[in-house]
């Protein structure tokens, strides 16, 4: 049937990181709760739930900007907070990957699932974010390539920027 309803969406963003090697970018997506740190506007992330980096720990995020944030504030007198609580599945080191799902919030992820690796390559890494949920109540597919996409471009400016920091300038 051709009117029949996708059952899920399922999308996948990558950034490249130039200069930092794999080994340098996994503790920063390792720490669990703190996702604050790379992902734009998002304001809050804090450990709700077991110790961040372990399968079935949870941590709540917040404050975050959707691309349909507009939309709802056309139709409400004052601005919400956005939020989700998020679950850790999986995570492996030595592989560089972690996935995690959305197990409540107010923006409408119902049985979201996403991957997240990263992939040593040439000259630095790239950053994989693979994920699906059910289609979301106000939104399009786009709204949310586009937010998953921007957001990990940005965490991976900021990673790359942190990582080069640290390194410092090379001594003759």
């Amino acid at each position: 049937m051709a009117n029949e309803k996708q059952l899920k969406w399922e999308g996948k963003a990558s950034a490249e990181l130039n200069g930092p090697e794999a080994e340098q970018v996994w503790p920063l997506l390792e720490d669990f709760f703190g996702l604050h740190k790379w992902f734009p506007t998002l304001t809050t992330c804090l450990g709700v739930e077991g110790i961040s980096g372990q399968p079935g720990c949870v941590r709540y995020c917040a404050g975050f900007k959707t691309p349909v944030d507009h939309k709802r504030e056309q139709d409400q007198d004052q601005e919400k907070v956005n939020w989700t609580k998020q679950k850790l599945l999986s995570i492996d080191p030595a592989q560089l990957i972690f996935s995690y799902s959305i197990i409540d919030g107010n923006v409408g992820f119902n049985s979201y699932i996403s991957t997240v690796q990263v992939v040593p390559k040439e000259g630095g890494c790239s950053i994989v974010w693979k994920y699906e949920v059910e289609p979301v109540e106000g939104w399009k597919m786009e709204d949310l390539d586009m937010f998953i996409g921007t957001g990990l471009q940005v965490m991976a400016s900021r990673m790359e920027a942190s990582l080069q920091l640290q390194v410092g300038p090379l001594e003759p």
